[in-house]
């Protein structure tokens, strides 16, 4: 009867584990996560932006793609831009309507926008099911900008005002306030703000040098808001030395601080997760909530599968002195 009863708790503790760390391996590139009803939809780089569902973030069907055709504007705007693929989308709920901010770009370049499409619903057999573009919200020009306008995340104030943090490479990660409506740059006063750089050495705007950090993702967890972003390199299959770092703020517009008091704009960043013996690198990540519990959600480079990118989802821990940890870690 002990025994009996030994193997029920292990197997019910076992049952919470899986439950609350995913196991997850389908293919993907900069993942976002939102739920609608009983349904995850997955969101990530792709042909026309790759779509993903699941009933419990393990088992994954494919989707329709947002765009089947390449949106009207995105060629003209970008000249390298080719074959539809777009990249690190972020999907976010506000009013009854879904956000899909998206970026078109030509690697390498800041020649880019940020793009954003909107619909009333995730589920493709939903009648009112539909993407509406709305064009160009923000782009970067060569010679003008030193900031490339990829890696979007909306964010929004206490206020419930819509800002948009994004960014790449260049000067690093900005801040800007949208309109109203968060289909525009706010115009008057336009306010921009650098969230974390690591920029080395003065080079042409044209040129992203060698300061590796993109994909900001602000969560807001009780008195802080937390900047989680990317440093080093992704894309490099077995030579991907990606890793995640974060900051946290008490203002939204920063500064955001790490563990020692180093400044993200400064080059500052605490790693919060970086690869290891099974994953090459790991990065682009969101952090999301459901039933309570907070997740990490990112890609990683599989070192059993060839350095293939795949996805991650890990539970988020949170210190006594506030500061976010992955779950084991």
């Amino acid at each position: 009867m002990k025994k009996q009863l030994l193997l029920i708790l292990l197997l019910g503790t076992f049952l919470r584990a899986e439950a609350q760390s995913p196991s997850v391996s389908i293919p993907v590139h900069d993942p976002v996560l939102i739920r609608q009803d009983s349904l995850y939809y997955l969101f990530c780089t792709g042909r026309g932006i790759g779509v993903w569902s699941s009933p419990d973030l393990k088992t994954w069907k494919r989707e329709p793609p947002v765009f089947e055709e390449p949106p009207a504007w995105a060629e003209q705007a970008v000249p390298g831009f080719r074959r539809n693929h777009i990249w690190a989308p972020d999907i976010s709920y506000h009013a009854g309507t879904y956000y899909l901010y998206y970026s078109i770009s030509a690697f390498g370049k800041n020649t880019s926008c940020i793009g954003l499409a909107t619909n009333v619903t995730l589920h493709p057999t939903d009648p009112a099911y539909r993407w509406t573009d709305h064009g160009k919200v923000l782009e970067s020009v060569p010679g003008r900008d030193q900031w490339n306008a990829i890696d979007p995340n909306l964010i929004r104030d206490e206020a419930g005002a819509p800002w948009l943090a994004f960014g790449s490479f260049w000067d690093g990660l900005k801040l800007v306030k949208l309109t109203e409506d968060a289909k525009a740059i706010a115009q008057e006063p336009q306010q921009w703000y650098t969230l974390a750089s690591r920029r080395r050495g003065l080079v042409p705007d044209s040129l992203p040098n060698n300061s590796a950090i993109e994909a900001p993702f602000i969560f807001k967890k009780a008195n802080y808001y937390y900047l989680f972003a990317s440093v080093d390199f992704c894309c490099r299959g077995e030579k991907s030395d990606y890793k995640m770092i974060v900051g946290r703020s008490e203002k939204l517009m920063g500064p955001y601080l790490d563990r020692q008091g180093r400044d993200l704009a400064k080059g500052g960043g605490t790693i919060l997760l970086e690869g290891d013996t099974h994953w090459h690198g790991v990065g682009h990540n969101a952090v999301v909530t459901f039933e309570g519990l907070d997740y990490l959600v990112f890609h990683g480079y599989d070192a059993q599968d060839g350095g293939r990118s795949k996805l991650r989802i890990e539970t988020l821990e949170w210190e006594q002195a506030q500061w976010p940890k992955v779950q084991g870690r």
